[in-house]
């Protein structure tokens, strides 16, 4: 009788929820790692911007924080507008936003133009962390992998990061920092374009046959407390990267040595992101924050003693840990949001992990001066062990919303 009120998915229905699937998992991805691309190639343009248009220090930081604060600012905007005009026409609309920007920074002949083109920049990368998530977790929610899927999507982000800057760099050693900026504007184009072909259509008769039940309501206790968290695991990453190249420096590394420590650090960050998703999965995410958080503490305290070479070492395990448990509580955010509320939930996660990280290196920078570097490396580390109790808040309020996390 069952059989007949709740008939199995025919093969046929099957397949073609998993290619839906991997088509919303391809798509997220793709948006992320064009997206973080795009934020991080800023890093490389700004020294040859101060160079054309001898620009202050104050008047770099002003094009490098307006960007980030309308990416960080806008993301529940446009988690509201997705519910009118649609997930998939924002996501896209928003790639394209940030293709134009980089366009018109091609043809910047002042401080004016850049500026505004990197508040477009800004503005059009709002769109992607929250819809993007989203997509990847309705996809998957139905049979299941949601934890994993999104730690592919959050790897995914460092990859761009790794490709797109990486790519300008060699463009300036051939063609003009314009002619650079323009070709990255071509490729994000066409990349919007692929996206509208990739993103499935919204909430498919196919998923609805598929669908499992969703028992729970979210829990809004456990989602501030997880906001907190990666607010505050998002702002000592922030920190703890500023005074890094200054405690190489310190322990005698030169230009090299310090990008070869970066280097091995992001390299065990994009790692982190990809493993730490799927032991959160496999054995919780309190018991793997855990993990994580006191493993990163311990080796921000080490790497003050550490010679240069431990040191080095050490910092892809430094890397993985430090970076890992943003995939781990990108997993949660769903169980704690609630049905009809991810967008949503997903942008003020986003909203408070960018805020913490961009007001971190000013807030410990400004100790460092006071204090020295060590004292505020210190102060770091101890403020990481705070997400320790704010992780079994999160985790009662998983257990408290659809169940057991898995």
């Amino acid at each position: 009788m069952n059989e007949l009120i709740h008939p199995s998915p025919a093969p046929a229905v099957i397949v073609e929820g998993a290619a839906k699937r991997r088509r919303a998992l391809f798509a997220g991805c793709g948006a992320h790692a064009i997206h973080d691309g795009l934020t991080d190639v800023i890093y490389v343009l700004l020294p040859v911007w101060q160079a054309q248009f001898a620009m202050s220090y104050a008047q770099i930081g002003l094009l490098r924080g307006a960007y980030a604060a309308m990416m960080a600012g806008f993301q529940l905007l446009a988690s509201r507008a997705a519910r009118r005009w649609g997930r998939k026409r924002l996501l896209v609309g928003g790639t394209l936003l940030a293709a134009l920007a980089y366009l018109v920074a091609g043809y910047a002949g002042g401080l004016g133009v850049l500026l505004l083109a990197l508040v477009m920049g800004g503005l059009g990368a709002s769109t992607q962390h929250p819809l993007a998530s989203s997509l990847i977790t309705d996809a998957y929610e139905p049979g299941g992998g949601v934890k994993q899927a999104l730690s592919q999507y959050n790897f995914a982000g460092d990859i761009g990061k790794t490709l797109v800057p990486g790519l300008v760099g060699l463009l300036l050693t051939v063609i003009s920092w314009r002619a650079s900026v323009m070709w990255v504007g071509v490729l994000a184009a066409v990349v919007a374009g692929w996206l509208w072909w990739m993103i499935p259509s919204t909430t498919s008769s196919v998923q609805a046959k598929m669908a499992k039940p969703v028992s729970g309501k979210g829990s809004a206790g456990g989602l501030r407390a997880m906001i907190l968290t990666g607010t505050l695991d998002s702002a000592v990453r922030m920190g703890f990267l500023t005074f890094l190249p200054f405690l190489l420096q310190a322990k005698g590394a030169g230009t090299a040595g310090i990008g070869l420590a970066l280097t091995m650090l992001f390299v065990g960050g994009a790692f982190g992101k990809l493993l730490c998703g799927y032991l959160g999965a496999r054995f919780g995410m309190m018991k793997t924050v855990w993990l994580t958080e006191f493993t990163t503490a311990t080796l921000i305290i080490l790497a003050l003693f550490l010679p240069y070479l431990w040191l080095m070492a050490v910092l892809p395990l430094l890397g993985l840990a430090l970076n890992g448990t943003s995939s781990v509580l990108y997993g949660a955010v769903p169980d704690l949001a609630g049905e009809g509320r991810r967008d949503h939930a997903f942008a003020l996660f986003y909203t408070g992990t960018i805020g913490g990280g961009a007001l971190a290196p000013v807030l410990f920078g400004g100790l460092g001066d006071v204090t020295g570097i060590p004292v505020a490396v210190v102060s770091l580390a101890a403020l990481l062990l705070l997400t320790l109790p704010l992780s079994w808040c999160v985790q009662k309020g998983l257990d408290s919303s659809s169940g057991k996390y898995q």
